[in-house]
C-alpha cells in the first residue's frame, strides 16, 4: 500500500510544488499543509490508546482530509507560525497560551508520527539541534572536513588575543543566522571583515556571544545539497567585491555552474549530515586557490529552488526518491 507524503509549507512555495508534482506523477498521494492555517482553516482529531503503535485520526485541510495513520513521510519544507484567532480575550495571555497549545498539540502529534516509522525530512528535534553553529562546526571537524579557525566569546581581551595570535585576516559572523529583528524591522547581518584589531577591545563585545572566524581566500564558493546519500553541488562565483565577501548579499553578481565535488568531500558531507541526523541539508563551502575545500555551515532548511533552475539540479527528483520510500528509507 502506498503511503501519503505530507508537505508542510506556505502557499507561495513553488519549489515544494515541483516536489509534489514529481511525487504525484509517480502515483504517490500528496497533501500540502500550511501550518499558519491551524486552527482557523485546519482541524485535527487525533487518537491514541493502549495497544496502538501511534496516533490515528483525521486532519482536515482546505485541500482535503489527511489520514494520520497513512502518512509515511513528511517534508518540512517551510513551516509557518500558527495564526491565532484575534477575537480571543486578554490577547497577551490568550495568544501565548493558545499558540503553545497549538505547538505542543498539533505540532506534537505530527512530530510523534516519527515513532510509528514516518520519515521526516527533517526530524524537528534534529533540525532544532542542527541550528546551533557550534554543533555543526565540531561535528564537521570530527568527520574530517576542514574548518576555519574560529572563536566564540564575549570577552574582548580574549577576542583581541585570538586575533593577534591568528596573525591573518578574519571576519565577524552572526552565530544564530543572518536575520535579525531590530526595532520592528528585519535586518540582515552579512559576513563582515574586521580590519581593526583594537575594535575587538570595545566593551560592547561583552554584551553577548560573538563569533570571529579566520578568513579563507576564495577561488569560488560551493553550495552542496545533501539529500540522503546524494550530494548535488553548485559552484558560485561573484563579480562584485560585496558578493565575494558574502554571496548572499549580492545575488545579481552571481553565476552558477554544477560541479562534482571530490569523493572524499562528498563522503564527509554525507557523514556530517548522518551525524546531525539530517536527511537534507544545504552546506556552504569555500574552495581556496589551492583547490582545498573548507566547510562553513549547513542549513537544514536551506533554499534550493533557484539553484534547481539556474544550474539544472535534479533536486525535486532526489527528494521525491526519499519521500516515496518513506519508512523504507534508511541510511
Amino acid at each position: 500500500m502506498t503511503h501519503t507524503v505530507l508537505i508542510i509549507t506556505d502557499d507561495a512555495d513553488t519549489a515544494a510544488e515541483r516536489v509534489a508534482a514529481e511525487l504525484t506523477g509517480r502515483g504517490v498521494p500528496v497533501v500540502t499543509l500550511d501550518t499558519a492555517d491551524f486552527p482557523a482553516h485546519v482541524s485535527m482529531a487525533a487518537h491514541i490508546e493502549t495497544g496502538r503503535r501511534g496516533w490515528s485520526g483525521i486532519v482536515g485541510t482546505v485541500r482535503g482530509e489527511l489520514d494520520l495513520a497513512g502518512v509515511g513521510a513528511i517534508y518540512s519544507r517551510r513551516p509557518t507560525q500558527f495564526r491565532m484567532d484575534e477575537r480571543m480575550s486578554s490577547p497577551e495571555r490568550a495568544f501565548a497560551f493558545a499558540y503553545a497549545e497549538a505547538r505542543y498539540g498539533f505540532g506534537g502529534v505530527l512530530a510523534a508520527l516519527r515513532q510509528s516509522g514516518c520519515l521526516w525530512v527533517n526530524d524537528p528535534m534534529a533540525a532544532m539541534r542542527a541550528e546551533y553553529k557550534p554543533i555543526q562546526l565540531v561535528t564537521a571537524a570530527r568527520v574530517g572536513l576542514s574548518v576555519p579557525k574560529t572563536i566564540i566569546t564575549n570577552d574582548p581581551q580574549e577576542a583581541h588575543a585570538w586575533a593577534k595570535e591568528l596573525g591573518k585576516p578574519f571576519a565577524y559572523k552572526a552565530v544564530g543566522g543572518i536575520w535579525h529583528a531590530d526595532e520592528g524591522q528585519v535586518r540582515v547581518i552579512y559576513t563582515k571583515p574586521v580590519d581593526d584589531l583594537d575594535a575587538l577591545l570595545d566593551p560592547a563585545l561583552a554584551r553577548t556571544a560573538q563569533l570571529f572566524q579566520e578568513w579563507v581566500d576564495k577561488a569560488y564558493e560551493v553550495r552542496a545539497l545533501v539529500i540522503g546519500g546524494q550530494v548535488l553541488a553548485v559552484r558560485i562565483d561573484s563579480a562584485s567585491e560585496q558578493g565575494t565577501i558574502d554571496w548572499r548579499s549580492d545575488y545579481d553578481s552571481l553565476t552558477y555552474e554544477r560541479v562534482e565535488l571530490p569523493t572524499e568531500i562528498r563522503d564527509r558531507l554525507v557523514e556530517l549530515h548522518d551525524q546531525l541526523n539530517l536527511v537534507y541539508g544545504a552546506a556552504d563551502l569555500i574552495c581556496d586557490p589551492q583547490g582545498r575545500y573548507h566547510f562553513l555551515e549547513t542549513n537544514q532548511s536551506g533554499e534550493w529552488g533557484w539553484l534547481n533552475q539556474r544550474a539544472g539540479l535534479p533536486v525535486p527528483e532526489a527528494l521525491a526518491d526519499i519521500l516515496q520510500l518513506g519508512p523504507a528509507w534508511a541510511r
